[in-house]
């Protein structure tokens, strides 16, 4: 086993967080293009790399901006994936835990209902983000099409916090997803599993100040033996 490169992932998990607050800098194309091939080696289900990508940059981001807020802002969804029906129990605890450090950080009190609508909001702005990349799933290969995205994901936020780029996953922006994929020209039977906003982390921004909580081991993991 090669101690540090175990080391090396454990330092990459341990810095990534979803970053909520960005620089207006670009990032290279050129270190995007290094970021994009190091997630290209991610496994999938019989090898069917399921996922593309569109990534937007400079004016068009700006327009695929300015249209999700506006979407946002009518209320009504538009997915290609149903949203989670109901969180309950430790899940429910975990959502608000995340959520009150969110507003906590950026002086949000409990019960602004104002507040929370104009921190949603910054979901469709991309948080300030100067890219955005949305990820969709073959139809034809149902949820394991989606899975492999998901495994794709994790791999190119682990890229992109090694490359010293913020990033920050969303499901948010696939409660837009027809909308979200004519901005950018991805086929409409395209099934849009999520999108991520990237760019150079504002680290003096207090939605970038806090980290979420993980359970412990013996939470998740069991061992069955003879």
């Amino acid at each position: 086993m090669n101690m540090t490169a175990g080391a090396s992932l454990d330092d990459l998990l341990r810095q990534r967080h979803s970053c909520r607050a960005f620089h207006s800098r670009p990032v290279p194309r050129e270190v995007q293009r290094s970021i994009f091939e190091t997630a290209q080696r991610t496994a999938s289900w019989c090898n069917s790399q399921a996922w593309q990508v569109a990534v937007a940059s400079g004016d068009t981001v700006e327009r695929f901006r300015s249209a999700m807020v506006e979407a946002a802002k009518s209320g009504k969804r538009d997915t290609d994936f149903p949203f989670p029906a109901e969180y309950t129990g430790l899940y429910l605890q975990r959502r608000r835990e995340c959520g009150f450090q969110l507003y906590n950080a950026v002086g949000v009190e409990r019960g602004d209902t104002a507040g929370y609508q104009q921190q949603t909001l910054e979901n469709f702005r991309l948080f300030g983000a100067p890219h955005v990349a949305v990820l969709s799933s073959d139809p034809g290969l149902g949820v394991y099409g989606a899975v492999d995205v998901g495994g794709y994901v994790q791999v190119l936020l682990l890229a992109m916090q090694a490359h010293g780029v913020g990033a920050i996953p969303q499901a948010a922006l696939a409660s837009q997803s027809t909308l979200a994929k004519s901005l950018l020209g991805v086929p409409a039977d395209r099934l849009m599993v999520c999108a991520i906003s990237f760019g150079y982390e504002d680290e003096s921004h207090p939605a970038n100040s806090y980290r979420t909580s993980r359970a412990a081991l013996s939470d998740v993991v069991s061992w069955v033996d003879d």
